[in-house]
């Protein structure tokens, strides 16, 4: 049986040496990388040939590539690296592995033509400056088929050791068994069709409502479909922690079911929760889990994937014993896991490091996105970037003096593009061109500060020079699915624009979803809340053909008594007078049958009001209000408040941390009172959403405005039948919900009445 093995991941097990050093990253994106390629080889002779596809075997071993560019006239390979900042600065061990790299494309090469020697050549592309540095060296084949040789032996034990775990894995797979005596009502056809869409290669898209246990019901198909599928790795993302948490719960209910299933699982968390030294930079010369990163590596990696269940505790017990950095001790396991869970930008952004491994070597990657429905938001913020004005002027006063002239360049674009600001917001439609240039020089200027003061740790101007990395990006993929526009609060006093922001604002992040779902062997998109379809086909970038299933409820209509109150409007206008009503509604239900409930209100100031009322007309009832910015202790804190003994009224806003993602099943919720459609506010921006998505889809209101905010009232519904021995009920205090274009998006077991 054959291993198979990139060359960069060959090289970077083997030659890969010394310290963690960031110094001389973020390297400049993929579009950026992609553009100086193009440039460097449009420089060179006709005979120029790029990309070169490269396979070599020794033993059982197969190692492929692709050589950036080969000059057969000049008898030259070249590896073409693209950079930002001071060349003489980059890290020796980085130069070492891209050298370890060119040699082993030269070996390939040579023994694809049968050339008797080969010129290597490192080209460093400075992407800014548009010039080339050239490293060149003429090398013997002989020589570099040693090396690759010698390379390769390095690389067999742990090649055969990989091939040993996934013959094991699938076998093990093959016979996993459900976890459970039998499957929930509605569990049998989402795993199904999960299972049909793996083993087809095919997209899903699965509404499963709340209760049906959907976890479990998608991880337990996907993981006895990946040998028949020949899938290399499974990601299940999620948009919350809590997510990863039952995700990491289901898979050990499935391990369970063997002891001795070699299944390696890894929890992906964030790096400013997983990093031990905060105030630190990523480099051997300040942080000690950084130096000698590389040195230690291979004992950590060993004594990690011996443990197979790497939860964010078990990687820091290896780390530590091994005194790495956990965050990036992570990031070189996954390579080696079966299992990843993590968040969704782990593969869905624009750096995104999964993606990245997956098209870099080529897996079959089978793909869960849980609570589906919040991918929308979560992308548009991947392929947002904003700049606060008040946070880069404090940075301007506190910055080192090298960066002064730099910053101030920027400060002068900016005040010049606020010039021609005729209102408090403003679109435009395409970017400011001398601002992203003089912010460019700023982030190179910041590149070099660090270089050349590798101590200095600052934790503002480390922000804004990531912040500032991200609008660069943004603005080369800027296109007419985004906008550019700025801010100027209308309660700023200084009317200078010190208060602005300047903000390159995704509206549909299909075109940049849309690679990710093709780059995966197969994809399923589930959660309780996916209607109507053609709104996430459209703006999630679906591909054409993906299979859609609406899982029926494990619910019956007489569980829950669903109540429209037509007769209360909570329009905006309207909203004083709905105040009242609503309180006599909730005080009625209560009376009537006592026990705890939600009311949920479009803002915290609606909120307000409506407790505020409630409270000096019922004081008798006990009642408790989310808070702006609540903590982690705080919210949970107004969880416990639902108990099963317990009654009263939680207050809560629509679409916020209490609206999704939280189970009380039996008497800790009965009822649920929920106030307007949802719907975001009306505001500039909002409109610009609303106009950009009805030239592109049509339906502008819908897509910007209905079915976004159904979805929230949806979900918020959603908490009160947990189980298939609940009953509760649900107002919607709104008459628009009597509209027929509204009701046809509730969920299809509601049995709606009027009152």
């Amino acid at each position: 049986m054959t291993y198979t093995v990139a060359v960069r991941t060959l090289c970077e097990f083997t030659a890969k040496q010394g310290d963690l050093d960031l110094r001389f990253t973020p390297a400049p994106t993929a579009q950026e990388g992609m553009a100086g390629h193009a440039l460097v080889a449009s420089r060179r002779g006709a005979g120029y040939q790029s990309e070169i596809s490269l396979t070599g075997e020794f033993q059982h071993l197969i190692v492929r590539g692709r050589a950036d560019g080969w000059d057969p006239e000049q008898n030259q390979l070249e590896e073409i690296k693209t950079f930002r900042g001071d060349l003489a600065r980059m890290p020796a061990n980085h130069r070492h592995l891209h050298l370890a790299q060119v040699k082993v494309y030269g070996h390939l090469l040579c023994q694809k033509l049968d050339l008797p020697e080969i010129r290597l050549a490192l080209i460093y592309f400075d992407i800014v400056g548009k010039r080339e540095t050239v490293i060149s060296e003429l090398h013997d084949a002989a020589a570099l088929r040693q090396g690759f040789e010698d390379q390769c032996r390095q690389f067999l034990d742990w090649a055969d050791q990989e091939l040993s775990h996934r013959q094991s894995r699938d076998r093990a797979l093959d016979s996993l068994r459900f976890p459970h005596a039998e499957f929930r009502t509605g569990q049998r056809p989402l795993a199904e069709a999960v299972y049909k869409a793996a083993r087809g290669g095919r997209c899903l898209a699965a509404q499963a409502p709340t209760g049906i246990g959907k976890t479990i019901g998608t991880l337990f198909p996907l993981l006895k479909a990946a040998p028949g599928a020949k899938l290399d790795k499974l990601f299940f993302l999620t948009a919350k922690t809590s997510g990863r948490g039952v995700a990491l719960q289901a898979l050990t209910q499935i391990r369970s079911m063997d002891a001795s299933m070699p299944l390696r699982i890894i929890e992906l968390v964030a790096r400013d929760k997983a990093c031990e030294h905060p105030d630190k930079a990523c480099h051997g010369e300040s942080c000690p889990l950084a130096k000698g990163f590389y040195d230690r590596l291979p004992q950590a990696r060993q004594a990690a994937l011996g443990r197979e269940f790497l939860d964010k505790q078990a990687l820091q017990r290896v780390a530590s014993e091994h005194q790495v950095c956990p965050y990036y001790l992570g990031h070189e396991l996954v390579r080696w896991c079966d299992v990843a869970v993590g968040d969704f930008n782990y593969y869905f952004d624009s750096s995104a490091m999964l993606h990245g491994l997956t098209v870099a070597n080529q897996w079959r990657a089978g793909v869960l996105v849980d609570e589906a429905h919040n991918l929308l938001e979560r992308a548009r913020k991947m392929y947002t970037a904003e700049l606060d004005r008040a946070a880069f002027s404090a940075l301007r006063r506190s910055a080192p003096a090298m960066l002064k002239k730099t910053l101030d360049g920027v400060n002068r674009c900016w005040s010049e593009l606020l010039k021609n600001q005729g209102a408090p917001y403003q679109a435009y439609d395409s970017v400011p061109a001398k601002f992203i240039a003089a912010l460019q020089r700023a982030v190179t200027a910041m590149i070099d500060f660090q270089t050349e003061h590798p101590t200095h740790v600052d934790s503002a101007l480390q922000r804004f020079y990531f912040d500032a990395l991200h609008f660069l990006h943004i603005a080369e993929l800027f296109d007419n699915h985004s906008l550019f526009d700025i801010t100027v609060p209308a309660t700023a006093a200084d009317g200078q624009g010190k208060q602005s922001s300047l903000c390159l604002r995704n509206i549909i992040p299909a075109p940049f979803l849309a690679p990710r779902f093709s780059a995966a062997h197969s994809t399923t998109l589930f959660s309780a809340t996916l209607t109507p379809s053609h709104f996430y086909h459209d703006t999630l970038g679906l591909p054409d053909g993906s299979a859609w299933i609406d899982v029926e409820s494990p619910f019956k209509p007489e569980q829950l008594t669903v109540q429209v109150a037509r007769r209360i409007s909570t329009r905006y206008q309207h909203r004083g007078a709905s105040l009242q009503p609503m309180v006599d509604l909730m005080a009625s239900q209560y009376g009537s049958q006592p026990g705890n409930y939600l009311a949920f209100l479009s803002s915290f100031d609606y909120m307000q009001q409506v407790a505020s009322l409630f409270k000096s007309r019922h004081p008798g009832i006990p009642m408790w209000e989310q808070s702006r910015q609540m903590g982690e202790a705080e919210r949970e804190a107004f969880l416990q408040r639902f108990t099963e003994t317990g009654r009263g009224f939680g207050f809560a806003v629509l679409g916020g941390a209490f609206a999704e993602g939280i189970d009380l099943p039996g008497q800790r919720l009965i009822g649920a009172f929920i106030a307007t459609l949802g719907l975001p506010q009306i505001n500039p921006a909002n409109e610009q959403i609303r106009q950009r998505m009805g030239a592109a889809f049509g339906g502008g209101y819908e897509y910007a405005y209905l079915y976004p905010g159904i979805r929230k009232v949806v979900q918020a519904a959603g908490r009160v039948i947990r189980t298939q021995d609940d009953r509760g009920v649900v107002y919607l205090m709104d008459d628009r919900y009597d509209r027929p274009q509204v009701r046809k998006l509730l969920p299809k077991w509601w049995r709606v009445n009027r009152i």
